[in-house]
C-alpha cells in the first residue's frame, strides 16, 4: 500500500481549457411506483428477487407514456445489522445491474451483511423496457467497420441514420430519450420506490457517468458512491477522446514490449518486439497481412483487435505467441478476432450519441483523425474505443447531453477508483472527474477495466470501510499491481477492447 501516487507520463485531461459549462436541464419529477412487487429471479444464483417501476419515458411529460424499469434485488445476509441499499451499476451502455446481482454475490461477507444488492437495468436494456432495433440494419451498419475512404464514410453515415430510424420505427420515443439525464431520474424514481431516504450507489465504467451526473442533480439525496474506472464528461472533442485513449494502448504496448525483450518465455524474445509489431502493422495497413491457417486478409483494425490483449498484462504470453505466428506465417492463432454476434436489442448508439458530442463531421476530420493517432501514438496507432466514434458518424441521434465540467455542490464525501493502465476509462479520465467533483480518487497500478470486487485488499478494504461506516479513505492512496505477466487469468470484468462494457463497434 503506498499513499503517494506515481506520476503518470502525459499531461492530465484536467489541464484543458473548457469553452464553456452546459446547463443541465432540470426535468419534472414524477412519482414512481410506491410498492416493488418483488418475486423470485428466473436463473438466479442464490435467493434473488426481480421487480419493476413504471417511469415517464419523457421526464419533462411526467403524465405522459411510461415505460418499465427492471431492479433485481440480493437481500442483506443480516437483516438486523443492515444499512441499506446499494444499487450497483456494471456499466454500458448494455450492462445489466440485474444480471450482475442474479449471477454472482458483490464484495465482501461483511457487505453482504449490510446491503440488499439492487441490480439496476438502465432504460432500454435487458429487464427495462428495450431499444429494439432491426437486425439487418444493425448488420449493415457494422459491416461497413473503420471508414477509410470517403465513399466508406459517406456509406457509413448513411447506414448509421438507416439503423436509427428503424430503432425509432421498433421502439417508439424511448430511442429518443435514453441520455444519461433521463437515466439519473430513473436512479431516483428506484431509490424512493425502495424506501431509502439515502442513496448508496456502486458504478462501473458508463455507470460512473450515471453516478457523477446523480450528484449533480441529487447531492443531497447521497449517503455513499463508489465509481470505479470513471468517465470524464469534459472531454470537447473527438480528438482529446480519440487520443487520450490511444495513448494508453500505446503505454500498455511500450511496457509489453518492454516486458517480451528482457523475458526469455517470451515468444519473441530476442527479436525486437517493436520491431516485429510495426512490420506486421503496417503489413496488414498494406493489405498484405493473412491469417495462416485460411489465408484470409486482417486489415489493420482487424490486427489491432487481436492485439488488444496487450492490455491485460496476463495474456502477454499469448498475445506474443500470436504475432510469432503472424510473422512466421504459419501456426494457429489463439486470440478471437473475429466480431461478436449481434442482439437484436441495442442501446449503444442512442445513448453514447446523445450523452456525447462527438460528431466527425466529413471525412477529413477522420482521416486528421486517425493520421495523427498513427503519428503520436507510432507503435498501436489505434484503440478499439476510438471505433466507438464510428456510431455517430452522420449524426444520427441528437446531442441531449453534452459534455461538461462536473459541478457538484452539497454532495457528501464521494469515492473514485482509477486503474493506471485503464484501457477503456483510462487513468487521466478518473483524474479528472475526481478533481472537478472533490472526490477521493483510489489508484490501482495494475493493468485492465475497473478493480473493486478483484480481490486487490488494498483496494477492497478502504472502498467497503467507506461503503459501511462512512470512512473516507486517505488521499493519495495508490494500490501496487498483483498482476503478474503471463500469470493466468486477469480476472476482467469485461470482453476484450472493443466488445467491453461500453464500447459500441
Amino acid at each position: 500500500m503506498r499513499r503517494k501516487r506515481r506520476a503518470v507520463g502525459f499531461a492530465v485531461a484536467a489541464a484543458l481549457t473548457v469553452a464553456a459549462a452546459v446547463t443541465v436541464t432540470q426535468t419534472a419529477m414524477a412519482d414512481p411506483a410506491a410498492e416493488i412487487d418483488w418475486k423470485p429471479c428466473k436463473d438466479a444464483d442464490g435467493d434473488v428477487e426481480c421487480g419493476t417501476i413504471e417511469v415517464p419515458v419523457d421526464y419533462a411529460k411526467p403524465d405522459g407514456k411510461k415505460i418499465k424499469i427492471g431492479l433485481a434485488k440480493r437481500a442483506a445476509t443480516n437483516p438486523e445489522a443492515r444499512v441499506g441499499s446499494l444499487m450497483v451499476d456494471p456499466g454500458g451502455p448494455g450492462g445489466s445491474g440485474v444480471d450482475m446481482v442474479k449471477g454472482s454475490k458483490i464484495g465482501s461477507k461483511q457487505l453482504q451483511e449490510k446491503f440488499d444488492f439492487i441490480g439496476f437495468d438502465p432504460r432500454g436494456i435487458n429487464t427495462s423496457t428495450q431499444i429494439k432495433c432491426d437486425e439487418e440494419q444493425l448488420a449493415a451498419a457494422r459491416s461497413v467497420g473503420v471508414p477509410t475512404t470517403k465513399k466508406k464514410f459517406a456509406k457509413l453515415a448513411k447506414a448509421n441514420k438507416k439503423l436509427a430510424d428503424g430503432c425509432r420505427k421498433l421502439t417508439g420515443p424511448l430511442f429518443d430519450h435514453a441520455d444519461n439525464l433521463h437515466t439519473v431520474e430513473d436512479i431516483e424514481s428506484a431509490r424512493k420506490a425502495l424506501g431509502d431516504e439515502k442513496l448508496n450507489f456502486l458504478g462501473y465504467s458508463y455507470g460512473t457517468l450515471m453516478g457523477q451526473q446523480y450528484a449533480e442533480k441529487y447531492p443531497k439525496n447521497i449517503r455513499s458512491m463508489v465509481l470505479d474506472g470513471n468517465m470524464d464528461h469534459s472531454i470537447e472533442s473527438p480528438w482529446e477522446f480519440a487520443s487520450t485513449e490511444t495513448a494508453a494502448v500505446e503505454r500498455n504496448f511500450n511496457s509489453f514490449a518492454k516486458w517480451c525483450d528482457e523475458t526469455k518465455d517470451c515468444a519473441l524474445y530476442g527479436e525486437d518486439t517493436t520491431k516485429v509489431y510495426g512490420e506486421l502493422r503496417d503489413a496488414a495497413r498494406a493489405g498484405k497481412l493473412k491469417d495462416p491457417e485460411n489465408g484470409d486478409p486482417i486489415d489493420f483494425y482487424a490486427f489491432s483487435e487481436r492485439a488488444s490483449l496487450i492490455n491485460e498484462s496476463p495474456a502477454w504470453p499469448e498475445v506474443a505467441k500470436d504475432l510469432k505466428v503472424l510473422r512466421d506465417g504459419k501456426g494457429q492463432l489463439k486470440l478471437d478476432g473475429k466480431a461478436k454476434a449481434e442482439p437484436v436489442e441495442y442501446v449503444f448508439q442512442s445513448m453514447f450519441c446523445s450523452d456525447w458530442d462527438v460528431s466527425i463531421k466529413n471525412f477529413g476530420e477522420w482521416r486528421d483523425i486517425t493520421d495523427r493517432l498513427a503519428e503520436e501514438y507510432p507503435n498501436t496507432q489505434w484503440s478499439s474505443y476510438v471505433g466507438t466514434l464510428t456510431s455517430c458518424i452522420g449524426d444520427p441521434v441528437k446531442t441531449t447531453n453534452p459534455q461538461a465540467p462536473l459541478e457538484i455542490d452539497g454532495a457528501p464525501p464521494l469515492v473514485m477508483i482509477g486503474n493506471l493502465n485503464d484501457y477503456a476509462t483510462v487513468y487521466e479520465w478518473s483524474e479528472v472527474a475526481a478533481e472537478q467533483s472533490g472526490a477521493t480518487l483510489i489508484t490501482y497500478e495494475g493493468y485492465g477495466h475497473t478493480i473493486y470486487g478483484r480481490g486487490v485488499e488494498c483496494v477492497d478494504k478502504p472502498v467497503e470501510s467507506y461503503l459501511i461506516d462512512l470512512e473516507v479513505p486517505d488521499s493519495g492512496l495508490s494500490c501496487e499491481s498483483q498482476e503478474t505477466p503471463g500469470g493466468g487469468d486477469s480476472g476482467r470484468r469485461s470482453g476484450a477492447p472493443g466488445t467491453g462494457p461500453w464500447a459500441g463497434r
